[in-house]
């Protein structure tokens, strides 16, 4: 059942808690025997964004949410969630946060609608209250249909769903979504994304963590990429993008025989060294000012030399994500030990899954 708290004085910290921060971690550290899956994370999460958290699969992206929404207690260092330490006060930051994990905390069992009802009533709801809400979420997630149907029959991308439909029962203030989006088409997807902006502009924080970046491009404030259990970049999108290096400008010829002339006039006129792809007559070059672009374009009427395409391109977060850790980012699911609960790794009750 959700409860209202008022943040007591935190007279025995070593530090203020920032009252500005939906999330303030610093340090924190988590072993699985002697793996070291989280080596000192730090994040600082706005009030009111939305946070993305990037990683490598193992990279522990899972583990350090699980210490965030007190499934996991850290080793070491320290974590408050609205000014709420995640290990002193763990009831607190439980009626805070949702969490939707990367595996779904639904009965397979029970039918579409007396899962949502099943959870909304342990939260609190009347049962009136209850079956309204699961009809809501149900029409919401466009699974209204297959509401009297067992978990059992449905598909993957059904039971994610309704997974996160579970854990917007009650809009909690800040909502862990741990690939939220994997498995499902690309219409529930921009779905998805539309919901997390609504949430965002009723008031809430999402820390979401993705292996779609352009997921991340679309939907983050900021973004966090974090590689063997450290943060080793922040900023947000542009500023990541514009630390791997400058845009580039993009001329394709109107006639392929003038491409060399293309590439030419670019390098001069930038003066940058241009590559030239000669199958489709397009000249790439590094752009220092977006400026200096009509300059190229006017050589080129002076010339004679007609331009059958012109782009600025930005790195895009591929890029990005290639540049800082070394490998491209993956689609499959996250090797943290937090993500595949073990004898030696506490599992998660549904119930706080859904809602602590």
């Amino acid at each position: 059942m959700t409860t209202t708290t008022t943040p007591r004085p935190d007279a025995g910290s070593a530090r203020s808690p920032r009252t500005d921060l939906a999330i303030d971690a610093r340090g924190l550290v988590k072993h699985f025997g002697s793996t070291r899956a989280v080596n000192g994370v730090d994040l600082a999460v706005p009030t009111g964004s939305v946070y993305g958290v990037l990683g490598p699969n193992g990279a522990g992206k899972t583990t350090t949410v699980s210490m965030l929404a007190t499934l996991l207690r850290p080793d070491a260092g320290e974590a408050r969630v609205f000014g709420y330490d995640v290990v002193d006060d763990a009831v607190a930051v439980r009626s805070l946060v949702g969490v939707t994990g990367q595996y779904a905390s639904v009965d397979e069992d029970l039918t579409a609608t007396q899962n949502l009802v099943l959870f909304a009533r342990l939260l609190g709801f009347s049962r009136t209250a209850a079956r309204s809400r699961a009809d809501e979420l149900l029409e919401e997630f466009a699974l209204t249909d297959a509401a009297a149907r067992p978990l059992k029959n449905f598909s993957g991308g059904m039971r994610r769903r309704l997974d996160l439909a579970a854990s917007l029962i009650d809009t909690p203030p800040l909502l862990f979504l741990d690939e939220p989006t994997t498995g499902l088409d690309p219409r529930t997807r921009a779905q998805m994304w539309d919901t997390i902006r609504r949430l965002v502009a009723g008031g809430s924080t999402v820390l979401l963590t993705t292996q779609y970046l352009d997921e991340a491009d679309q939907l983050a404030d900021r973004i966090a990429v974090i590689d063997h259990g450290r943060v080793i970049a922040d900023g947000t999108a542009d500023e990541l993008k514009h630390s791997i290096g400058a845009s580039t400008l993009q001329l394709v010829a109107a006639d392929r025989a003038d491409a060399p002339r293309v590439c030419e006039i670019a390098e001069s006129i930038l003066g940058q060294k241009a590559t030239l792809s000669p199958e489709a007559a397009r000249t790439t070059v590094p752009l220092s000012s977006a400026e200096l672009v009509p300059d190229v374009l006017i050589a080129l009427r002076e010339n004679g030399i007609g331009v059958e395409e012109i782009t600025v391109q930005k790195p895009s977060l591929d890029e990005v994500f290639l540049t800082i850790t070394g490998r491209p980012a993956e689609s499959d699911a996250d090797t943290d030990p937090a993500a595949h609960p073990s004898s030696d790794t506490p599992s998660s009750d549904p119930t706080q899954e859904a809602r602590s």
